[in-house]
């Protein structure tokens, strides 16, 4: 079993992380999304982030150069069907994940393994649908945000994938300096089962919007928590929607337990439109 190439199905902040980490690991990476413009803006915001590093002195001019050559903009008609893995990072929603796999299922080689970067959606629930072959090429690859930064994958086993598949790619992850944890195929998986109190208890101390209330949280879990983010902060990074769709996928999964109980305060900023930082205002301003 090889890594070879990797097919990276959504441009969004997640998707390009995961291409331009991929990218640096030596491997020829396509990244596809529904929306052409949003891929080809990925690859020019990635060729950024490399430029910036190499000004860092953080990559030589050489590896640079080589980086972009390996990264490609794709299309469904056009991306590599031999490709080695798949790696889906769209949005949090079952159903268009699985008309996704699905269709990679038909496209792509028999012996191509699919993967997603759910962070809440159980494996098996996406892998149901799927040939009986192709059912034991498919796992869950969980990455965090930023990709190309944050140590730690989740690598998720779904009922039917083959288990050395999961050794593979433990190992794999570890040679190339990704702290590695195996999660069962549960609901919101380790990171985000319990970062929902995380979220959800800061939520329910300042009650509603109130910027002062806000940071003071998050400088006392940064002050005396040791946090590097508060959890406002955080969701700003991520995306208060894309909080607000995984807490309220792993509250729904335990059948409306309280303690994943979603928030009225998230739901009025996604409401709002006021998202995070991708839109330069959530929880705080970024002018």
């Amino acid at each position: 079993m090889q890594i070879k190439s990797v097919l990276v199905i959504g441009a969004g902040t997640m998707g390009r992380g995961i291409a331009q980490w991929f990218v640096q690991q030596g491997l020829k990476v396509e990244l596809l999304d529904g929306n052409s413009e949003v891929t080809h803006d990925a690859i020019k915001s990635v060729n950024s982030s490399w430029e910036k590093l190499q000004a860092k002195g953080k990559f030589s001019q050489e590896e640079v150069l080589s980086f972009k050559s390996n990264l490609s903009a794709s299309t469904w008609e056009s991306f590599n069907k031999d490709v080695s893995l798949v790696v889906e990072a769209i949005i949090e929603n079952l159903e268009i994940k699985t008309s996704v796999f699905k269709k990679l299922d038909d496209l792509c080689h028999e012996d191509t393994i699919l993967s997603s970067n759910t962070s809440s959606i159980p494996i098996s629930s996406l892998a149901k649908e799927l040939s009986s072959a192709r059912k034991e090429k498919f796992l869950g690859l969980h990455f965090f945000n930023p990709a190309p930064i944050m140590k730690l994958v989740e690598v998720i086993k779904g009922h039917w994938t083959n288990p050395q598949i999961i050794t593979f790619f433990e190992q794999w992850f570890k040679e190339h300096s990704k702290e590695v944890a195996i999660c069962n195929d549960s609901p919101g998986f380790i990171v985000n089962r319990v970062a929902r109190n995380f979220y959800g208890e800061a939520m329910r101390v300042v009650s509603h919007y109130d910027k002062e209330r806000i940071t003071e949280v998050d400088t006392i879990l940064k002050e005396c928590g040791g946090f590097r983010m508060g959890p406002f902060e955080l969701m700003d990074l991520i995306g208060i929607d894309i909080n607000y769709s995984v807490t309220q996928s792993v509250w729904n999964s335990f059948y409306n337990d309280p303690r994943f109980a979603p928030h009225l305060l998230q739901k009025q900023m996604v409401d709002s439109g006021r998202i995070g930082k991708k839109v330069k205002g959530g929880f705080y301003d970024y002018e």
